[in-house]
């Protein structure tokens, strides 16, 4: 291997640990918020994926390109495994390089969870070799489910102005894993009540409706959105609402109060045993 070879690949490693070390300290801050890792999981994940390409690099006196390119394929799959962020395609190429500024365009494309995307820009970095090298991302174009998943929407364009890919993929993380969890949980109270609960748009609509078994016409609908705030905070919102009027013995159940009752119920025992508390409710029709 040449010595300018050499220098890629360890430019190359020396810029997938800063990620990992930008996306650990990203898990710090929004960890309250998010279902992810554990630090003692992170930790596991990290010694499973590091320490064999690790020992191998010790054992060769001579690394070659082999080596490198193993070591840098088992930190691309940590941080996919970290992040749940899988790549599916990537290409770089060089537009300007002056001295010590270095301008170069990225495409990547991948999904997370069910949502795919596509995010091309423009990297600009100064000072390539030193440690404290800045790197400016302009024209980024995002590509991903917003009609599907109309929350990401407003998401996508702040991002796409500021250039802070961190911000964007810290909260499609979050997002995509309560979509997963809304999706999981509208499967098992399907599976379990069958003639109670429908899901008109499929388990990756965002309501559900429930039907009395009492009263066939009487029918509730809990709706749950997955709003993104504009720092990037992921805030699951849940709802009941009275889709058809309410009638007979149920009304004094389900009064003008019944939203409410339910919001606050979340509050104190959790989503699923509230959605479970409901469900019971309409088909005890006492």
């Amino acid at each position: 291997m040449s010595s300018n070879e050499l220098q890629a690949c360890e430019d190359e490693i020396k810029s997938l640990e800063e990620e990992i070390k930008v996306l650990t300290e990203e898990y710090e801050h929004s960890r309250h918020q998010s279902m992810a890792y554990t630090e003692a999981e992170i930790m596991e994940i990290m010694k499973l994926f590091r320490k064999k390409p690790e020992e191998e690099l010790k054992q060769s006196k001579s690394p070659d390109q082999e080596t490198e390119l193993h070591l840098l394929e088992a930190d691309l799959s940590f941080i996919m495994k970290f992040t749940g962020l899988f790549f599916t395609h990537y290409s770089r190429k060089l537009v300007e390089k002056n001295g010590s500024k270095t301008i170069q365009t990225y495409k990547l494309s991948g999904k997370c969870q069910s949502i795919t995307f596509l995010l091309e820009f423009k990297l600009t970095e100064e000072n390539q070799m030193n440690r404290n090298a800045s790197a400016i991302v302009t024209d980024l174009n995002i590509i991903t489910e917003c009609d599907r998943h109309c929350d990401l929407s407003n998401l996508v364009s702040r991002v796409e102005e500021s250039g802070n890919l961190c911000l964007f993929f810290r909260s499609l993380t979050c997002f995509s894993e309560w979509c997963k969890h809304r999706e999981r949980t509208f499967a098992h109270f399907k599976n379990k009540y069958p003639d109670v609960v429908a899901l008109p748009e499929g388990l990756h609509g965002d309501y559900m409706v429930l039907r009395s078994t009492q009263l066939p016409e009487f029918e509730l609908m809990i709706v749950w959105k997955i709003q993104v705030d504009e720092k990037g905070n992921v805030i699951p919102v849940l709802d009941l609402l009275n889709k058809i009027p309410l009638q007979g013995t149920l009304a004094d159940k389900f009064a003008s109060d019944a939203p409410q009752g339910f919001r606050s119920l979340l509050h104190m025992v959790g989503i699923q045993t509230s959605i479970e508390t409901v469900i019971n409710s309409i088909s005890e029709g006492k």
